[in-house]
């Protein structure tokens, strides 16, 4: 495949203008609007009702919605038959009640009534544990990828790393923010594998620098970058097409369940490819990285060491 030659790094002033002016979008949305957190991190109440055949899952909204729950958040589970309800914290209502009140309203109307499968409750303190525990792993995994890369390549392509995996994290929690998305735990789920593919997108692309920095002594460092960006280019984007491929038809086949899932894993592939591209390495070259950086020290009295 003949290999591309485009000025990526010489055009990064343009790029991270862009991703600057989305991170102070996502932020200033994350900091005023903030996420608007599912069941699983605030408490509520999750019904599971059965039908004899396929259930309507616009009408059971509709219905919910005149009825005055609102905040009700209908899917299938499993199968066309079986739907999932969540309701948040209701004050003075029990859940038994909630659940009564739910199954009257969701049956008025209709000549097919559901039944109930099983209730549960999450409560806040559960809720509380649950955002703790789930942050804080995106807060470990990070300093896992700072340490790894530090040590497997060098602290300032660990640092451009780290930087490029926070931008994709940060515009993706402020596209949901942006847009009212629910966020639970599923898509939590799908931001540590977002920071996985946006680590191993840019990880492939620090390993060519290092072998180019080896190889290619008669050049810059902003040139060997820029042949490094543009030879695992092809790779790059036939592998994100790919997973692209995949994530759409979970978009539109995989029901309400993996709905935000996909979307988190969409938007995150492109800008996670984006950002190994324009963001990663541009970063490791503002922080000064250059071929001396990764050249082998040589032993001093290596020359004397062959002589008898």
């Amino acid at each position: 495949m003949k290999t591309t030659n485009i000025n990526f790094i010489g055009n990064r002033n343009i790029a991270l203008i862009f991703s600057g002016v989305l991170m102070i979008i996502s932020m200033g949305s994350l900091a005023v609007r903030g996420l608007q957190m599912g069941i699983d991190f605030t408490g509520g109440t999750l019904i599971e009702v059965g039908y004899q055949k396929a259930a309507d899952l616009t009408v059971l909204r509709n219905t919910l919605d005149t009825e005055g729950f609102n905040d009700a958040t209908v899917q299938n589970f499993g199968t066309t038959r079986d739907v999932l309800i969540r309701l948040k914290p209701q004050d003075g209502v029990s859940n038994v009640e909630l659940s009564a009140k739910v199954l009257e309203a969701i049956n008025k109307n209709t000549a097919e009534p559901a039944s109930v499968r099983r209730v549960e409750f999450v409560g806040p303190q559960v809720g509380d544990d649950l955002a703790e525990d789930g942050f804080l792993a995106l807060l470990y995994s990070t300093i896992g990828i700072l340490i790894y890369i530090a040590w497997r390549f060098e602290w300032k392509f660990s640092a451009g790393a780290v930087l490029a995996t926070f931008h994709d994290v940060i515009v993706t929690l402020g596209l949901f923010s942006v847009l009212g998305l629910e966020f639970d735990l599923t898509v939590l789920a799908a931001v540590l594998a977002l920071i996985g593919y946006s680590l191993n997108d840019t990880i492939v692309v620090y390993d060519r620098i290092r072998e180019n920095f080896r190889l290619l002594r008669n050049k810059s460092t902003e040139e060997i970058m820029n042949i490094s960006v543009n030879v695992t280019l092809s790779r790059t984007i036939m592998t994100s097409l790919t997973v692209i491929l995949v994530l759409v038809s979970l978009f539109f086949l995989g029901g309400e369940v993996i709905h935000n899932f996909a979307i988190v894993l969409l938007f995150g592939v492109f800008f996670g490819t984006y950002s190994s591209i324009f963001i990663a390495s541009p970063m490791a070259l503002i922080l000064g990285i250059s071929p001396d950086d990764l050249m082998i020290p040589v032993k001093e009295g290596a020359e004397l060491d062959g002589r008898p």
